[in-house]
Order: structure tokens, then C-alpha cells, then sequence
């Protein structure tokens, strides 16, 4: 739906809730409520109005914005975003992961490597924030070294929400990478302390499927994978469930990048039967394609 549809549809809803709440006593009852609307109801129906000004105001500031945000133009909205930042400088939370995610999806992922410098000069504090978006686009250029170095750099120094994502994300970036040993202890603790299930279910198919090959204690990776199993499936009990934890962050930059694995890593987990993923095949691009970068 489009940004404007909704700011009218919750103006009026607002109103028609505000009207019918405080004038409605005040026709039945006449003036008994006189002095409740001058002291209560008035001051309530100015501060709605105050705020519906408000709204429209800041719609119609980022009018532009939000229309490339509808229409999905990604090289457009990365070429009006770029002169926020870098000709105005408004270097805020909003605007750099807005700006990183866009290049991410029209596979520029040099621009996003600019980005963060520029970034980290002005205002180091926002990667921390987006680690997830700056990591990944090294993840997808297949650069799988460098994944590995930046997301060890900020293991620590990410938001909280991010932390196990971080480290998964770590993980897989030595795997890619071909260092099985190093990823392994990285798996073996979030297949059994994470709290996300999709961490969980992911941490113990690779460990089951790829690492178990090349631990030297198979053993351990195969019970640790198998206990991880038990939790998705204790916690989700099928295949569809699955899918929809997926989908339910399926927005998130750092799911989609992933979304093939965690497929794959569904179809073990509710099944009997294993497969190897394909570490090194391309990773999909965010669109399933490459676009052409924007000039």
C-alpha cells in the first residue's frame, strides 16, 4: 500500500476514533460534560490535530524518498541518497543502511566498501550498528577473507540484537573460506546457545553436513548437530513453521542473502535425508541476479 494511503487512512481513522470518543458524551449528556471537553477532551483534540501536522509534514518532506522506496528503484534511490550523504553529509542511522542496502541489491558491492570509509571517518558509531549490511556485501562479492577478518573485528562491538548473527555470519565466513577447524567452534556454540532458532537450525546443518567431514571430533560435531535438530524441531515441529520464522525476517538484508541455505538447511532438519551445500558455488544475489550497477 502505498505511503500516502496509509498516513490518510490513520489520519481519519484518528479522527473518527477521537470524535466519536469525546463528542459523542457531550451530545447525550449536553452540557453535564461541558467542563470535561474545555479541560480534557480540547486539549486531547488539539494535540491530534499537532500530530496529524506533524505526520503530513514529515511525509511530504521525504515525499521522495518514500516513493523510490514503493516503486523499488534501487539505482535511483542510490543516487538520491548519495547526495544526502555525501554532498550534505547528513551521515544519520537511516540514511547509511538505507544507501548500503541499496547497492547490496544492485550488486555494487564497492560502493557499499566506499560507503563504510566515509562512514567510519564521519561517524564510526553506524557501522557497529549495521555490521550485518557492511559484512555481507563482502560475503556476496566473494571476498571471503576479508568477511572473515571484519566480522572477527566487531564480534564485540555490535548491537545486542546483532551479536549471534555477527558470529554465525563469522562462522560462515570461514567456511567459505575453507577453514572448516576455525568455524567449527563457532557453530558448535550456537548450535546449542542460541536463542534464535534459524541460528540453531543453520549452526547444526553445516555442522552435520560439511564440518563433521573435517572436525577432529566428528563425533561431537554429529551429537551437537543432532541436539541442535532435536531444539528446531522441538520448537517449530515442521517444515512449514520453518518457513515461516524465515519469512518473518525474510526483509532483513542478512536473511536474504542466505535464503538458499536456509532452505536447504529446512529440508534436513525435517527430513532424514542430509545433503552437502554448495559452499562454493555464487552466492545469489539479493534478486536472484546481478543488476547492472547505477552510474
Amino acid at each position: 500500500m502505498k505511503f500516502k494511503y496509509l498516513i490518510i487512512i490513520f489520519g481519519v481513522i484518528i479522527i473518527v476514533v477521537v470524535l466519536t470518543t469525546s463528542l459523542l458524551p457531550m451530545i447525550i449528556s449536553g452540557h453535564r460534560n461541558a467542563v470535561t471537553f474545555k479541560y480534557i477532551t480540547l486539549p486531547l483534540l488539539l494535540f491530534m490535530a499537532v500530530l496529524l501536522i506533524g505526520m503530513s509534514i514529515f511525509f511530504f518532506i521525504n515525499y521522495r524518498l518514500f516513493s523510490l522506496l514503493e516503486r523499488e528503484d534501487w539505482p535511483a534511490l542510490a543516487y538520491y541518497l548519495e547526495k544526502k550523504v555525501y554532498s550534505k553529509g547528513r551521515y544519520t542511522d537511516r540514511y547509511i543502511r538505507l544507501l548500503a542496502s541499496s547497492y547490496l541489491v544492485i550488486s555494487d558491492f564497492q560502493s557499499v566498501l566506499k560507503l563504510e570509509n566515509k562512514v567510519l571517518a564521519a561517524k564510526s558509531s553506524i557501522i557497529s550498528k549495521n555490521v550485518l549490511i557492511f559484512g555481507a556485501a563482502r560475503v556476496l562479492s566473494g571476498d571471503h577473507h576479508e568477511a572473515v577478518l571484519f566480522f572477527k573485528n566487531y564480534l564485540g562491538k555490535c548491537g545486542k540484537n546483532d551479536k549471534q548473527w555477527v558470529q554465525w555470519f563469522y562462522g560462515f565466513s570461514q567456511l567459505l573460506n575453507g577453514s572448516f577447524r576455525q568455524a567449527e567452534p563457532e557453530f558448535l556454540s550456537l548450535a546449542v546457545t542460541s536463542d534464535s532458532i534459524l541460528i540453531t537450525g543453520l549452526s547444526a546443518y553445516f555442522l552435520r553436513n560439511t564440518i563433521e567431514k573435517h572436525s577432529l571430533d566428528s563425533k561431537n560435531c554429529r551429537e551437537t548437530a543432532d541436539n541442535g535438530r532435536e531444539r528446531v524441531r522441538n520448537a517449530l515441529s515442521s517444515l512449514e513453521n520453518w518457513q515461516k520464522e524465515k519469512d518473518r525476517l525474510t526483509a532483513e538484508i542478512h536473511i536474504a542473502i542466505i535464503s538458499k541455505y536456509i532452505n536447504d538447511a529446512g529440508k534436513w532438519l525435517f527430513s532424514q535425508e542430509s545433503a552437502d551445500p554448495p559452499l562454493y558455488a555464487d552466492l545469489p544475489g539479493i534478486n536472484g541476479n546481478s543488476e547492472k550497477k547505477h552510474k
